[in-house]
Order: structure tokens, then sequence, then C-alpha cells
């Protein structure tokens, strides 16, 4: 007998029936009422042998299909735009394992970090920690890495996870932590010169029960930098952001996804700034970034969105001082020269794969880009 369920971190599905060999599911929005979204991940067992199409109602299958996993979400391949089309797939399942799954994306969650910090035990130049406690309780991540034994020439804060479902750019966050802890020129100089903050879960809840986060009624962990924090996540970052800003703060990268198809949805940009300073040099450090990058995902400063085109006209600051994003408030802190949002696409940067591994190079690309930037700037 089939069985679909989602009952695991991360996971998101309402199963709505099966007739013969077509399964009707849907993503569940939860508390994300403004607009649809599409972020679901789901298991199926007692399938082995069968081949079963899955319908979504709502077009929430990205360009090269579901990622799939057949060893409990631990590692992922796309399963092809050939499977299907933005509201189904097909899949033949084999007679083993027992159990497959599927998503949007390639998802990351708790688990994923705490690997990633037990392969890296003992190295003294990375320091896990707890930014707080979320509003039902579980521990918040945080990680100081890079030159953290003293103190550091530059500070760079990194965020990940402001809309929950975002998921492939927690691999790219861990590529920036794996390049500096390399022992290459790169991982040396950053070593040497630069603390980094990471806070790789802003909104650790929705992450481990499997939210869409994106438009949360009645705002999101993105939008809560612009009204008394609502999130504890939010509140700690801020805080560690004030208490580094005259202490070497550089800049502030929040890795974000986009949607899953279509124009600023399949390249790497950034998002433009309404404060015009802070993302002249912002664009600064995305020249540097298209010049160095030698990883499998391209990047080039033109795919870049200013504020005032597209869907980036969100309001400006308000003369109270609030602000609409993260990015935006970090700019905002005296001695800080930008705070900028970067998109990591799901599946597709202009014709590459993203997945695992390439973003994770991604990731390895920022490193490099950060100690250039920074090595340039302090000469």
């Amino acid at each position: 007998m089939v069985q679909i369920d989602c009952d695991f971190p991360g996971g998101n599905v309402v199963f709505e029936g099966i007739e013969g060999d077509t399964v009707r599911v849907r993503q569940d929005q939860r508390d994300t009422l403004q607009y649809m979204w599409f972020y679901w991940y789901f298991r199926v067992r007692g399938a082995a042998g069968r081949k079963l199409r899955f319908e979504f109602s709502d077009p929430v299958v990205g360009v090269r299909g579901p990622g799939v996993s057949l060893d409990g979400g631990w590692s992922w391949r796309w399963l092809g735009a050939e499977s299907g089309d933005e509201r189904s797939f097909t899949y033949a399942f084999p007679v083993e394992p027992e159990e497959v799954r599927f998503s949007v994306g390639m998802p990351y969650t708790q688990r994923n970090w705490e690997r990633l910090v037990a392969s890296c035990a003992g190295n003294p130049h990375l320091r896990p920690g707890t930014l707080c406690r979320s509003r039902k309780g579980r521990q918040v991540e945080w990680a100081e890495f890079g030159c953290i034994q003293r103190e550091p020439a530059h500070r760079v804060l990194l965020t990940a996870r402001h809309h929950c479902c975002e998921m492939m750019a927690s691999y790219a966050l861990e590529g920036i932590i794996e390049a500096t802890l390399a022992d290459d020129e790169t991982g040396r100089w950053l070593r040497e010169n630069v603390g980094f903050l990471a806070a790789p879960f802003a909104d650790k809840d929705g992450v481990e029960d499997g939210d869409q986060g994106k438009g949360r009624d009645p705002h999101d962990h993105n939008r809560d930098y612009a009204a008394p924090c609502l999130y504890p996540e939010v509140q700690a970052i801020r805080q560690r952001a004030r208490e580094w800003a005259g202490r070497g703060l550089r800049f502030h990268l929040d890795l974000h996804c986009p949607g899953i198809r279509g124009v600023h949805h399949e390249e790497i940009y950034f998002v433009g700034l309404p404060n015009l300073e802070a993302w002249s040099r912002a664009e600064a450090f995305a020249a540097t970034l298209e010049r160095v990058a030698r990883g499998p995902l391209p990047y080039r400063v033109r795919d870049n969105l200013p504020y005032g085109e597209d869907w980036n006209t969100e309001g400006e600051p308000a003369p109270s001082g609030e602000y609409r994003d993260a990015s935006d408030w970090m700019a905002a802190l005296t001695q800080v020269w930008f705070g900028a949002t970067i998109e990591v696409p799901y599946a597709n940067a202009l014709g590459a794969e993203v997945n695992a591994e390439s973003a994770r190079a991604f990731g390895r690309d920022l490193a490099t880009a950060i100690r250039e930037h920074l090595a340039t700037a302090s000469a």
C-alpha cells in the first residue's frame, strides 16, 4: 500500500488522494496568506516497482523537475525536466530502497548543519554556539569562524533562511565556511584577517517545521527588521550586528533563493538597495565576485536587480528609521559599508545546474571575493 507523508524535519505536503497510478498532492502554505508559494517535501513508501504520476494543484515543480533522494534526504539529484511539467512529475520506483523522498529543492535542515560542524570538530578556527532560542524553544545555531582567536582586522556577518524554504542558500553558506577553513592562500588570508559570524537558520522553527516562510502572516522574518521584533532570531541578529558595528563589521551578506522558474529566478543576482551609497559599495563587491568566480555557477553583474526595477520596488526606509528587510537595516548601521541580499537559484543558473555541490562551489567563490574585496579595501 502506497504511503505518503511529511512526518520528519522540513516535511511539507497535503495528500489529497490516489487513483490508480495518479497521486494528487499540494503544498501546505500554512500561514503564507499573501500569495501562492511553492515549498513542498514529502516521502513515499510502499511503492516499490511501481510507476506513479504526482499531480499538484499549483505550478510548484521547478525547471529540473523534483529533487529525489534515496537515502533519507542526505543526498539529492534532480529527476529532470523530462519527468513532467510545472504541475506534475512521473517516477518509476526502484525495488530498493523502501523509502523515496521528493522535494522542490534539496532540503537542508538542522541535521545537515550538525554534520558540517561535526566534520570540523577540533578545528580552532570554527566555534559553533547558540544564538538564542526560537519561539518554540528550539536551539538556534550560530557560528564564529575564521580569525576568532584574536580581534580581526575585518568582520563579516552571514545570514541565511530568513525565508525558511530557501534551502539552496544553505549550501552556499557551507561553501564559504569550507573555503575559510581550507589550507590554501584564500583560507589562510581569511583566517588571519576576517572574523565571520554566521546565522544559518534565521527562521529555525520554519526550517524544522517545513513551513513556506515567505510572506508569513503578519510578516515574515526578513520583514521583521521594519518593526519591533516578533522573532527571537531577528532580535538576536540585530543585537549582535549592533555590537559589531563599531568593531570592524564591514558588511553583511544575506543568502536567499528566488522563485523556481523564469526571469530573475534562473540567475544569481544581488538585490539593489534604496540606500544608494550602500548599493554602490555592494556593486563594487559584486564586480569583484564576477572577476574572481571560477566555479560551475556563473555570476554576472548585469544580472543584478537595482532598486526600482521589476519586483524590487517595495517601500523605501520610512522617516522613523524603519527598514524593509535585513540588508536594508544592516546597510544603515553606522560604520558598516553595506548590507546585501544575494539570490542563489534553486536549480538553474544561466543554464548551469544548481545542486548541493555547485552551490557549495559558489560559496567558495564568494569567499574568494570577500578576501579580494577586503584585501583591496585595506591596502
